[in-house]
C-alpha cells in the first residue's frame, strides 16, 4: 500500500518516487500546491476506492498522515 501511495504522490507532484520519503510534506515538495493537493486526494480515492471526507482533505499535509488516513479508510 505504501508503495502505491508513493507512486501516486510522485505522479501527481511530477517528481521521482525516490523523493517521496517518510518526511515528505507540502513544505518539502515544491510542486505541492492547492490544486495538486486536490489532484492527490482524487487520485488516492480512485486508487483505493475510498471517499475521503471534506474535513479530512486539509489534514493530508504529509506522507505519514496520508498513509494513516488511507489505512483507516481500508479497515
Amino acid at each position: 500500500m505504501e508503495h502505491r501511495i508513493r507512486n501516486i504522490m510522485a505522479k501527481v507532484f511530477e517528481i521521482p518516487e525516490v523523493q517521496i520519503k517518510e518526511d515528505a510534506s507540502a513544505h518539502s515538495i515544491p510542486t505541492w500546491d492547492s490544486l495538486r493537493h486536490l489532484d492527490l486526494v482524487l487520485a488516492l480515492e480512485s486508487e483505493f476506492r475510498i471517499k475521503i471526507e471534506d474535513e479530512e482533505i486539509p489534514t493530508l499535509i504529509n506522507y505519514p498522515i496520508i498513509v494513516s488516513t488511507i489505512k483507516a479508510h481500508l479497515e
